[in-house]
């Protein structure tokens, strides 16, 4: 049996998803929770082959939610399912360690299929997102990428104010500009606003190229 641990902060979700899957052939959900922090303290408890990770939830993310989780139960296999089609949000989660990616467009068969890869150590992702992935690398190809490129290396940090590089450490973290702003009692607004002087000054197109940047060069945090 598939032992699925399901974290979503939509509880009508949860249940009929919960439902689909106990009913599926090979499948049980061992636990169902509303944020990425009761997700760490169930995959402690119940050790599930597969969790279903909401991205953006209170309290804790499911980015920040799967790259603590891989910490401390690695054998799990982390199936991001979500409305989020934004390009950072699917780079953070493959940073983060998710094996795939998936919306929640999807029908009862390709979810059901995709838990079974998962579980198999494939990669899943949803055609449309593969297909942003893979113009991502292309343009790495013809050095305008993002990801892994060493185009900006010089770019320079000391050039962001204190507060930038604060919003730029979390957003390496995967977080959302919501979930930011909440961290640092700013508005998404004043958020995003950072986030496109920060790319700027790093000469990079992306959230995901920031965070990469600093990842290389392991900005310290302010």
């Amino acid at each position: 049996m598939i032992r699925i641990l399901i974290v979503d902060d939509h509880h009508l979700f949860r249940e009929g998803l919960a439902r689909v899957l106990n009913e599926a052939p090979g499948m049980v959900v061992v636990a169902s929770v509303s944020n990425g922090l009761e997700a760490i303290s169930r995959a402690a408890e119940f050790k599930p082959d597969v969790v279903l990770m909401d991205v953006n939830m209170p309290k804790l993310g499911g980015v920040e939610a799967t790259s603590q989780l891989r910490k401390i139960h690695p054998q799990a296999s982390v199936l991001m399912l979500t409305v989020s089609e934004e390009e950072h949000d699917l780079y953070a989660a493959i940073r983060a360690g998710a094996r795939g990616y998936l919306l929640k467009s999807a029908t009862s068969a390709e979810l059901i299929d995709a838990i079974q890869r998962v579980h198999a150590k494939e990669a899943i992702l949803t055609p449309g997102m593969a297909a942003k992935l893979l113009n991502e690398f292309a343009s790495i190809s013809l050095g305008q990428g993002t990801l892994n490129s060493d185009a900006n290396d010089d770019a320079d940090t000391r050039t962001l104010t204190e507060r930038e590089r604060e919003v730029l450490q979390w957003v390496v973290r995967g977080m959302t500009n919501k979930e930011i702003g909440v961290q640092l009692s700013l508005s998404p607004h004043t958020i995003k606003a950072h986030i496109r002087t920060i790319l700027d000054k790093l000469h990079v197109r992306s959230r995901a190229g920031a965070a990469a940047w600093a990842t290389r060069h392991e900005t310290p945090k302010s």
